[in-house]
């Protein structure tokens, strides 16, 4: 089975590129995951280039996704929404249908008490509106400064919850393989 993860942060220290990395690590096999590294390499979305032809950038973050057996997206809550750049990420892939009936878990890590959970509401809302089968294990870590060290998750809570969200992607996945 393969996965993809999307980080919605490009900050080198970002909290919620160590819950995809994490993530990565936690998987076995059968089971792989891609962590997605190009999100902010892509350029702004227009439709008017869409609908000329995408650059090859996008054309490659679409086969990725569209290879994926279930995608994990972690998301930082900014003013109360996901970031501008897995916002542009996920406008790119609107039309394409790459995740219609994807599983797809949302993390949301946050310093906060909160643990993005409005962010965590955006992307959801967003993921519904293309049709992606969200799953209902997706996780709010709050508090999550304290909970990474060294670029990876170390609290032992969230990495079972970590774990769970795994096991619901691979669930999925295989739910929708048998029916597919």
């Amino acid at each position: 089975m393969k996965f993809v993860a999307l980080s919605g942060s490009l900050r080198a220290e970002s909290i919620n590129t160590a819950v995809v990395r994490t993530a990565a690590e936690l998987c076995l096999p059968p089971v792989s995951m891609t962590v997605y590294e190009g999100l902010g390499e892509l350029p702004f979305f227009n439709h008017d280039v869409e609908t000329e032809g995408p650059p090859p950038e996008v054309m490659a973050f679409r086969a990725l996704l569209e290879s994926a057996d279930a995608v994990l997206i972690s998301s930082p809550e900014y003013a109360h929404g996901t970031s501008g750049v897995l916002k542009n990420g996920l406008e790119w892939v609107v039309g394409g249908g790459e995740l219609v009936d994807k599983p797809v878990a949302v993390v949301t890590a946050s310093p906060s008490m909160t643990g993005g959970d409005r962010a965590q509401a955006w992307v959801k809302e967003t993921l519904e509106v293309m049709g992606a089968h969200i799953l209902p294990e997706s996780l709010p870590i709050p508090l999550a400064t304290a909970k990474v060290a060294a670029g990876r998750v170390n609290d032992e809570e969230t990495l079972g919850a970590l774990r769970d969200v795994l096991a619901a992607m691979a669930r999925a996945a295989k739910e929708r393989g048998t029916e597919e």
